[in-house]
């Protein structure tokens, strides 16, 4: 089967095939393909032009770019946009003349098992047709350095070497991989026939990461929700994992399409030699609590979201160093020194690219004004934490408690001075508590407030701040920018963006509104809280005072841009929940920014919305029952009033029958029966031969003269 050649008048794009354009790595790849200018990579000075235009800072001609065309792993799903074309095929045989129509194919073998014996037939199928085409096509396989997760080492005394491309013969593979280095010989086979037509090119990659994570997601996704004390380990944890960013991986996959080196198989690995520990406590510090839990492979397996493939890549444990990647391959790295150099960068990429954003909002309002019952319910909505300033002061106190309990142990310098230093705070909070008639001093609860607020859960989920900040001076003091971070000339715009919310309210209500409202409430909740008469009195006069119609602390956020919203709660008088506040308030805070909901959640979910489905049908069920019940009722007795009028007519009918029938009976009792009865005598007496001639006869006779 011959090329496909352009219309007259127009450029032949560079045409690039990947399977699965909608799956982890063919995604990233052929993004960056598509906005790439072919042959860019020839020069290091065209490189960089490419990498200003990809971000943004001069339009791309998408003539010169290389063309994208795939196949999808779920075909339900829109195209992606750089994709120019996706094939939908019911056989291998329907798609051979795409493959045929492209310049540069590309199979991804790390996704489902099933596109291992697609490549090879994909490979196998074109070079059988390498007589019909003319011209050169490019055939990539990308494979995994699990092929190579058995090989022994290079020299007994130093396991240490590493295995570069020149030991790929060498190479022995993972028992799960072997289908992967089956395909990787035969792709190496088919293109040393005639490489004038058909080049062939094996990339045994790192396990990637970055983009949103794939392999290590399950790491990133249970730091990030916190729900775990610890991250787990799987093993000992003492295994070189090679890696490789999946943007580093798509720069050499163009530097292929770019150049056609001479080289025909690759590692693709970046230069770290991170253990799996080390990987594991770098995404534990800065995405999650910071510690870390070795569990067993067994125990690891009966994870249910881990997969046997990711728990096979995670335990892999070879040095491996890419030394033609890097010499000979023009590559503007993105994480050259891999995941434990650059986690900080990782996991902003990982954060942004699955939409986990926080969401920080502030709920504030009058004494009795339901904030903490409209938090609770917003914070369950978007999977938030609720700031309380009670419950933020008894964590702190807690752990003060705790790590100055660790001032007489035995530690090493640094966690003894600063048992020390929390000891000394402690014992200042207990003098400042008692000189304040039991409270604390604002210092205090807004160092509280600021520690707790960039912590890891409230930085990864986000939080609602329930009545905090109270005073103008409060909020400048909860929200300031820390050291360092201030503009140079002390912007007084200037604020911790980490914690500065992005959406205030304030709940608004009158006195006497506020007063019925807590006398409405049932005395088993207002029995041992600040909302009995007097005390409601007091917190609303405090609450007036600090804030008049010329101060308060709605004004720190207005001067900052961040206009609050004022909701009149008075629309919500009647309903004990507030739903009507919430979901005004829901509307301005826009949609979840997490994974949604648990497993569990949506099994719950479902349950809840089965439950509503029967109890709406069991609803209809009944309804129509009792509709039939009613129309059956109506109908009998529609019958039986029919059945009464009908005998009613039959009697009336009757009646008038016999009525009509009265002067004939009178006529024949009187003219008629007489002498019929007595001709009928006589006829017995003689019994003639024909008694009708007989009675006839008679009657003639005897016919009575009637006036």
């Amino acid at each position: 089967m011959a090329d496909v050649a352009p219309a007259k008048g127009e450029t032949k794009r560079t045409r690039v095939f990947l399977n699965h354009v909608d799956a982890y790595s063919s995604k990233n790849i052929s993004k960056i393909l598509a906005r790439s200018v072919v042959g860019a990579t020839a020069d290091e000075e065209e490189v960089n032009d490419d990498e200003s235009q990809a971000s943004g800072e001069a339009p791309i001609q998408t003539d010169a770019c290389y063309q994208i065309v795939g196949t999808m792993q779920d075909p339900t799903q829109p195209k992606p946009n750089w994709v120019d074309e996706v094939f939908e095929y019911k056989t291998k045989e329907e798609l051979l003349p795409h493959l045929l129509g492209c310049d540069i194919v590309l199979y991804d073998i790390n996704g489902p098992p099933d596109q291992v014996d697609q490549a090879t037939w994909a490979v196998s199928a074109l070079y059988a047709e390498l007589e019909n085409w003319s011209g050169l096509k490019v055939f990539i396989c990308m494979s995994t350095i699990m092929t190579w997760a058995r090989s022994k080492p290079l020299d007994p005394d130093d396991p240490e070497i590493p295995f570069t491309e020149d030991d790929y013969r060498r190479r022995r593979a993972h028992p799960n991989f072997k289908p992967h280095i089956s395909a990787e010989k035969l792709v190496i086979k088919h293109g040393k026939t005639n490489k004038a037509k058909f080049i062939t090119y094996v990339v045994a990659s790192g396990l990637t990461y970055g983009s949103g994570e794939d392999i290590f997601h399950f790491l990133f996704k249970t730091a990030w929700h916190g729900q775990m004390p610890a991250l787990q380990c799987f093993g000992p944890g003492d295994n070189i994992v090679p890696t490789i960013h999946i943007s580093d991986l798509a720069s050499i996959v163009l530097n292929i399409c770019d150049q056609h080196p001479k080289v025909r198989y690759m590692v693709a690995v970046d230069e770290s030699k991170n253990t799996l520990e080390e990987i594991v406590k770098a995404v534990s510090i800065y995405l999650g609590t910071g510690k870390v839990k070795k569990i067993s492979k067994e125990e690891a397996l009966l994870i249910k979201e881990l997969e046997q493939a990711d728990f096979d890549m995670l335990l892999v444990n070879l040095r491996m160093e890419a030394t033609f990647i890097k010499e000979g391959m023009n590559i503007n790295w993105v994480s050259e020194t891999g995941v434990v150099d650059n986690i900080e960068k990782v996991i902003k990429e990982y954060k942004e690219t699955r939409g986990l954003l926080p969401v920080r909002a502030c709920i504030l309002g009058p004494p009795a004004s339901g904030k903490t019952l409209v938090v609770k319910q917003l914070c369950t909505h978007y999977k938030l934490h609720h700031i309380r300033i009670q419950s933020v002061i008894d964590e702190a106190i807690e752990k003060l408690q705790q790590s100055a309990a660790r001032a007489d142990q035995d530690n090493d310098d640094e966690d003894d001075m600063k048992a020390q230093e929390d000891q000394e705070l402690l014992e200042a909070l207990l003098e400042s508590k008692e000189q304040n008639n039991g409270r604390y001093e604002d210092q205090y609860i807004i160092r509280f407030y600021r520690e707790k607020l960039h912590s890891m859960p409230c930085q990864n989920q986000g939080f609602i701040l329930d009545g905090y900040p109270k005073t103008y001076e409060q909020a400048k003091e909860l929200f300031a920018a820390e050291e360092g971070e201030e503009a140079e000339d002390e912007s007084p715009l200037a604020y911790d963006k980490l914690t500065m919310p992005e959406v205030v309210v304030s709940l608004d209500a009158s006195d006497d509104f506020l007063k019925t409202r807590v006398m409405n409430l049932p005395e088993s909740v207002v029995a041992g809280t600040h909302n009995t008469e007097e005390g409601l009195m007091r917190r609303l006069s405090e609450y007036r005072a600090v804030n008049t119609e010329d101060e308060t602390v709605l004004n720190f956020f207005d001067e900052l841009e961040i206009h609050p919203d004022n909701i009149d709660i008075s629309q919500d008088s009647n309903d004990p929940k507030m739903c009507a506040t919430v979901e005004q308030i829901k509307k301005l805070m826009g949609e979840p920014r997490n994974y949604g909901p648990t497993p569990e959640e949506l099994a719950e979910m479902e349950r809840k919305e089965t439950e509503k489905r029967l109890e709406k049908e069991r609803k209809e069920r009944e309804e129509r029952e009792r509709r039939e019940a009613e129309e059956a009722a109506l109908r009998a007795q529609r019958e039986e009033e029919w059945r009464v009028r009908l005998q009613e007519v039959k009697k009336q009918e009757q009646e008038l029958l016999e009525n009509q029938s009265i002067p004939l009976r009178n006529y024949l009792m009187k003219h008629v029966m007489p002498t019929l009865t007595q001709g009928l005598i006589e006829a017995c007496k003689v019994r003639p031969d024909d008694p009708i001639d007989f009675v006839a006869e008679y009657l003639f006779q005897n016919n009575p003269q009637i006036d």
